[in-house]
């Protein structure tokens, strides 16, 4: 299903929408109660951009900075899930699909089993079984050649973990991949076991090929464990070469290792599940494309394109956003995708509807970003938009509700905005963003948008939770 018709990108920006220029309209400034929480947090109105219009209004009802680019951290998945919906539609769903080459005896294949990715974002452990389940399904049992992946539908690109803060080992820094497994991730479990002077651990998704060295156990206080457990993560195994108190109970650490290639993850998990299943694998794990003579098995279809922007959002799941943007790309245009490719096609949608998209910059959609840049005037109609587009309903159910769950779920609980706004959350150093709707007490709705770009940020979160209940109270 399609929600828009799509125009060639050479043509977008001809066939634009004519929409008044924001100097056209005597907005109002902060509110009063705004301006004050940003002096007592030292934060000037200049690095302050603020947008709030009624979603059936013509103008804006604020307008602060409007045209200036800001840094929007994770507010910009609401750009890129939104453009998802709109060019991809609400129906769209992701396709792993598996083909054989070879001949099939009995329940064994001579030839190679070939793994294709179409940039699934939540591909995690427990589909990815119930995948190979229908593999077996399909008669395969043992496979006497390779395991090829064919991951061509994204660009081959370098990719820096460390890049954007210098910490490879977060989850949030895994790269996008056509075969994205489980967020790239390793989650380990640490039980201490006092009765042995020993730490048990396990790890998920399960990997008997990766072995995993325990840390020692201890008697101190807990206090920072993950500090003390100074892992030593490399390609083929992980050393946690400190310690672990026994006052630290159960836990468990999400880590990226980072200096495993996907295809490289994607290969141990594969064959540890590929043997939980009954199957048969002694190969090697390839990259390549399925060929022209190869036989299809099966396929795997993932979860809808509305519940992997309600994971996006909510959670602010930056992994996710980098996969979706580049599946825009792929989608789209009908070649490898690359950030890049993403971002023409976002910039060109947003130039469809008016806006003028000089001041915006997208790195990956994601908003985990030094570079990203977005006017507040921009992102601001962008929602009064979506608000009046067929998949209104899904864009707005997918961000958080004030005061009840995702990033916002623990503001306002006790304000009368509690449960009447929709807003999506951005954190990062020197940025503070909300974006989103909230339903005054009038019953009229609105949109907004304010972000902060200033050294004191941290402190903006007072201002953004006046300005959602002033909206509340006199909109």
């Amino acid at each position: 299903m399609r929600i828009t018709t799509r125009l060639p990108l050479s043509l977008a920006l001809i066939f634009s929408f004519t929409v008044a220029p924001f100097a056209a309209y005597a907005a109002e400034g902060l509110p009063t109660v705004v301006s004050e929480a940003l002096k007592r947090s030292a934060i000037p109105q200049s690095a302050v951009g603020t947008y709030v219009q009624e979603v059936s209004g013509q103008k804006p009802w604020i307008a602060v900075n409007e045209t200036t680019g800001f840094n929007p951290a994770s507010t910009m998945k609401l750009v890129t899930s939104d453009a998802a919906l709109e060019l991809l539609g609400p129906t769209f769903n992701w396709k792993t699909q598996a083909y054989m080459t070879g001949t099939l005896n009995g329940d064994v294949l001579d030839g190679d089993l070939i793994i294709k990715g179409s940039g699934d974002p939540k591909l995690v452990t427990e589909n990815f079984w119930q995948f190979l389940r229908k593999i077996r399904a399909a008669g395969i049992r043992e496979i006497r050649g390779n395991l090829i992946l064919d991951r061509s539908i994204f660009e081959d690109m370098p990719y820096d973990a460390a890049q954007f803060d210098g910490d490879p080992l977060k989850p949030y820094n895994a790269g996008p991949d056509a075969l994205l497994l489980n967020y790239k991730v390793f989650a380990f479990h640490f039980l201490p076991n006092v009765a042995r002077n020993q730490v048990d651990i396990t790890i998920d998704p399960p990997v008997a090929t990766y072995p995993v060295m325990a840390p020692a156990l201890t008697n101190g206080a807990c206090g920072d464990w993950q500090g003390k457990l100074l892992p030593n993560m490399g390609r083929v195994s992980t050393n946690f070469t400190g310690s672990y108190s026994a006052a630290c109970g159960e836990k468990t650490w999400y880590l990226h290792p980072y200096l495993m290639n996907h295809s490289e993850y994607f290969g141990v998990v594969f064959r540890q599940l590929w043997n939980d299943v009954g199957g048969v694998f002694n190969g090697a794990v390839n990259n390549g494309m399925v060929p022209p003579a190869a036989r299809f098995v099966t396929e795997w279809q993932s979860t809808s394109l509305p519940e992997v922007i309600r994971d996006i959002n909510k959670y602010s799941n930056n992994v996710m956003a980098r996969q979706l943007l580049l599946t825009v790309a792929a989608d789209v245009l009908k070649v490898p995708a690359s950030p890049e490719r993403g971002a023409r096609v976002v910039k060109t949608w947003l130039a469809n509807k008016g806006m003028d998209t000089s001041q915006v910059v997208i790195e990956n959609g994601s908003g985990l970003s030094r570079t990203e840049r977005i006017p507040v005037g921009v992102m601001g109609r962008m929602l009064v938009s979506t608000f009046q587009s067929p998949t209104m309903p899904e864009f707005m159910s997918s961000l958080p509700l004030v005061g009840y769950d995702g990033t916002m779920r623990k503001r306002l609980t006790k304000q009368t905005v509690a449960g009447r706004a929709h807003i999506k959350t951005g954190t990062l150093n020197d940025v503070r963003a909300i974006a989103g709707y909230v339903l005054a007490a009038s019953g009229k709705r609105y949109a907004v948008v304010c972000i902060i770009n200033h050294p004191n940020a941290v402190g903006g979160q007072a201002a953004h939770d006046a300005l959602l209940q002033w909206i509340y109270e006199n909109g």
